[in-house]
């Protein structure tokens, strides 16, 4: 017992740690976008080089947007960073932001090469947890709707974020945020509905639960991108948004968890509190950011790692040979038979 206390003590100690990170660090002005120097070698290198407009550019560059000017901007970033990086002495800090990000090297077009890739593994990830729910969870199952639903919020947010992180444009990150946002709060939505059975037909007092909950998650939704849209861009709010929509989730799972295991004593029936522990851990890297690295650097950052943090627990409650959704579903439709 004291041990589990430990673990738990330790656990909310993160927790409470990612929240405070989330709210209480500001996003900073990018210092790069202010250099004389990156300044004064944009507009060098757009007056030299796009006299004939975006025809100066490979074909597979066009075919994602990037134009003359974007392309002396994303030069410039490494041209002074090299510059910031040869000084000496060298300086603090060398390696600086531009709009808001790190002076990623590019791989086909893409900005962001390994985010991408992260993204594609976690869609990956929730097509395949798709294809088991759908193969082994029978359609006369209340929950499968709701389970098939994640699923495809899933992967509507991993598409969005694979755009995101190929191109940057105001679109794509209005679109990568919102989708995350609700699939965030889809992952609230449909957890108290198992976790409290509010699908019950034979009651009708969950039956109105339901219909409210459902109201009410659509309009805290609703609210949420009204805000960002219509007030203010603001990515601490959204982060903190996220942090305790995901916080409240998961707490409710990790309750579950211990007391599926009291009841059934099999070790699938935990995981939901390992896979909160785990996204604990992975959330740390989400909001401790770092300088990329990788062979001649700018390649890997920490909000890349956090997409590669998030695969496992994926493939964890889906696709693991003993997955919990479907675990869970099986043995929920055997107690029914039993009780029948």
């Amino acid at each position: 017992m004291v041990v589990r206390q430990a673990k738990i003590s330790w656990l909310w100690r993160l927790v409470f740690f990612c929240v405070f990170l989330s709210i209480a660090n500001p996003t900073v002005a990018s210092y790069g976008d202010k250099l004389p120097e990156f300044q004064d070698c944009v507009e060098s290198c757009k007056e030299v080089n796009c006299r004939l407009g975006n025809r100066v550019l490979p074909l597979y560059l066009r075919l994602l947007l990037w134009t003359c000017a974007s392309e002396c901007d994303y030069t410039c970033q490494h041209i002074i960073t090299e510059q910031r990086l040869a000084r000496s002495p060298p300086i603090p800090y060398a390696v600086v932001q531009y709009h808001g990000k790190w002076p990623f090297q590019r791989f086909m077009g893409m900005q962001e090469p390994f985010s991408v890739l992260f993204s594609l593994f976690n869609f990956l990830a929730h097509r395949h947890g798709l294809a088991k729910i759908q193969e082994k969870i029978p359609k006369t199952y209340p929950l499968r709707k709701y389970y098939v639903a994640f699923a495809y919020f899933g992967l509507v947010s991993w598409v969005c974020s694979m755009i995101f992180h190929t191109r940057d444009f105001d679109i794509t990150e209005k679109a990568d945020y919102f989708a995350a946002g609700a699939s965030v709060l889809y992952g609230l939505y449909y957890t108290p509905i198992r976790i409290f059975r509010l699908d019950s037909t034979s009651s009708p007092t969950k039956g109105t639960l339901l219909r409210l909950w459902t109201i009410l998650c659509l309009l805290l939704y609703a609210a949420h991108v009204a805000y960002l849209t219509l007030v203010r861009w603001d990515y601490t709010y959204n982060m903190a948004a996220n942090v305790v929509v995901g916080i409240i989730q998961n707490t409710l799972w990790s309750w579950f968890s211990v007391t599926q295991y009291r009841k059934v004593g099999k070790w699938w029936a935990a995981w939901p509190g390992m896979i909160v522990a785990w996204l604990v851990l992975a959330m740390s890297l989400e909001l401790l950011d770092f300088v990329p690295f990788g062979p001649g650097g700018g390649w890997i950052d920490a909000h890349s790692l956090w997409h590669l943090g998030t695969v496992v627990p994926a493939i964890w409650w889906y696709s693991y040979p003993e997955r919990f959704l479907v675990k869970d579903a099986l043995l929920d439709l055997e107690r029914g038979r039993l009780k029948a």
